[in-house]
């Protein structure tokens, strides 16, 4: 297992003495979770009633997983196959990552709030031989089965259903001495799927490296410990799980906490988790932060917290504010993206100014730049930038998965181009301006306009529509519709419900218009591209 004691965490030791080392041959299953003490604990789970309380150690933990690893091999899943995993937060997630990561199957993690159609799309773009489930998605994935010819196996956790494999018969029946597969560090090992503005979500290849490289965003932004009890408010299926509750804490030995709460958020019951439990570490989108503030904190003992994070939108400094009082220290904002690992933060050792992105992580060259790669001068509005390397970035991917091969577009002038813009100040620090292809944030959620008014547009009622992000107090922004309707609709308020409703049943829910407005026509452009600048000026 990687040693990570010599590396200072103060921000200006660590930028001169951090220096990657990616080995030709890595695989976090097997050279970080099977390399530490069989006895530490690796994760503890706790049910949504705070009643039942698991302790999973790192020996259970890597056992678990070679019987995994064993059973897709002896189910003929050989290195280099897709699966597909929707799984609630339950430790046999962990099995379940962990173990296709030790057989080199590649896995395919998508949200809970998937839709049928969603987990078709992804199983049908990647050609996933499995799918892997919780059991409450099961009838999703059976409505869609018979349109994704490479399926092959239908497992589900925690239970068993008829025309499933039933993951604890696999498990039972395995071996904990898998054929042992050596992954390169450039093997692939998932693919997330990440949204745009202008296409359908886009295939986000992970290498094996990548694992090894949230060592900075658990050193670094983090500052992760083995003393450490951490716990990241997170969806399985989205990459900052992979972010709080895999790489970085599994690597720096600090314990996971996973509580299989509700889909809906309850302020006192997350507080009251961090105060029995003795949460040391927390991470949160503001969303979550902007509801907690809203909430009585002074009633919870939350003096356990060593270090608050936030990431996934820019962190309201109200929010920041009502969090310092309650705990007496500031959110640690963090900025990374799916396709890369943490960026810039409020690293160990800077001081934290409320609202700003922080600094570039150690390891990176990361700056403000113009349309043709030049730096741009403190105070200027420009790109967020990644400059390229030799070596590479540690843990930037190398371009999107499409039929035709790698899209490098976002890779020119020598920098990558991470389609956000943000100004720099004087000191180094930068601070957020807004997606540069107008991805939409809510709740901490990516949302891609182009998928809400591709859902829009099956409804009959709808001619045209345009999504543009609003601004919203506890949201963030949450997702404005404009539609032109067809010939013979009446715009009224029984048709914003139902056009609401018909979006969560097409898409994930969570994309679905708060807001919809009823217009005669949508602001163009020459060429007859939709001028959102226009549509978001209307307030």
């Amino acid at each position: 297992m990687p040693g990570f004691g010599h590396i200072p965490r103060d921000y200006a030791q660590a930028v001169e003495a951090y220096d990657p080392d990616i080995p030709e041959f890595f695989n976090f299953g097997r050279d970080v979770v099977d390399r530490h003490p069989p006895e530490k604990i690796a994760i503890t789970a706790v049910s949504e009633d705070m009643e039942t309380v698991r302790d999973i150690s790192f020996g259970a933990l890597s056992a678990l997983t070679n019987r995994f690893a064993d059973a897709l091999a002896r189910l003929g899943l050989a290195p280099g196959a897709h699966v597909m995993v929707v799984m609630d937060r339950v430790p046999d997630w962990f099995t379940v990552m962990l173990g296709a990561n030790k057989a080199g199957v590649v896995t395919v993690p998508g949200t809970t709030l998937l839709t049928g159609r969603d987990i078709a799309w992804r199983v049908q773009a990647t050609g996933a031989q499995a799918v892997i489930v919780t059991g409450r998605h099961c009838g999703k994935v059976e409505t869609i089965a018979a349109e994704c010819p490479s399926l092959r196996h239908l497992i589900v956790s925690g239970g068993t259903r008829d025309g499933w494999l039933a993951l604890d018969d696999l498990l039972a029946g395995a071996s904990e001495t898998p054929p042992v597969v050596r992954t390169r560090a450039t093997d692939l090992m998932m693919v997330y799927f990440t949204s745009g503005t202008t296409s359908a979500p886009k295939l986000v290849p992970r290498d094996h490296s990548y694992a090894l490289a949230h060592a900075a965003t658990g050193l670094f932004w983090m500052d992760l410990r083995e003393s450490d009890l951490h716990w990241t408010l997170t969806d399985t299926g989205w990459a900052k799980a992979a972010w709080g509750k895999l790489y970085p804490p599994l690597l720096l030995g600090a314990r996971v906490l996973l509580y299989d709460a509700a889909e809906r958020f309850d302020p006192a019951a997350h507080l009251a988790v961090i105060e029995r439990f003795r949460v040391t570490s927390f991470c949160a989108p503001p969303t979550v932060y902007r509801m907690l503030a809203q909430h009585d904190l002074g009633a919870y003992d939350l003096s356990s917290i060593r270090r608050s994070l936030g990431s996934g939108e820019p962190l309201n400094p109200e929010a920041i504010r009502v969090w310092h009082a309650a705990t007496g220290h500031f959110i640690a904002d963090g900025y990374g993206q799916t396709e890369a690992i943490n960026l810039i933060g409020n690293c160990v050792g800077i001081e934290i100014r409320p609202g700003a992105m922080g600094k570039p992580v150690p390891g990176f060259d990361i700056d403000v730049i113009d349309d043709d790669g030049n730096r741009l001068p403190p105070g200027e509005i420009g790109h967020i930038g990644v400059h390229l390397s030799d070596p590479w970035p540690p843990g930037l991917f190398d371009g999107y998965i499409t039929p035709e091969g790698r899209d490098r577009r976002a890779f020119r002038n020598g920098w990558y181009y991470t389609g956000d813009t943000a100004r720099r100040d004087a000191d180094g620090y930068f601070w957020f301006i807004g997606r540069a292809d107008d991805l939409i944030l809510s709740a901490g959620y990516r949302i891609s306009p182009f998928e809400v008014e591709s859902a829009l547009l099956e409804h009959p009622a709808v001619a045209e529509s345009a999504v543009v992000a609003a601004p919203d107090p506890t949201r963030g922004h949450v997702v404005r519709a404009f539609v032109v309707l067809a010939s013979g609709w009446e715009a009224d308020a029984a048709l914003v419900a139902e056009l609401q409703a018909f979006c969560k049943a097409q898409t994930a829910p969570y994309k679905y218009p708060r807001e919809i407005e009823f217009v005669s026509d949508l602001p163009k452009t020459v060429s007859g591209k939709i001028r959102r600048v226009a549509l978001r000026a209307r307030g």
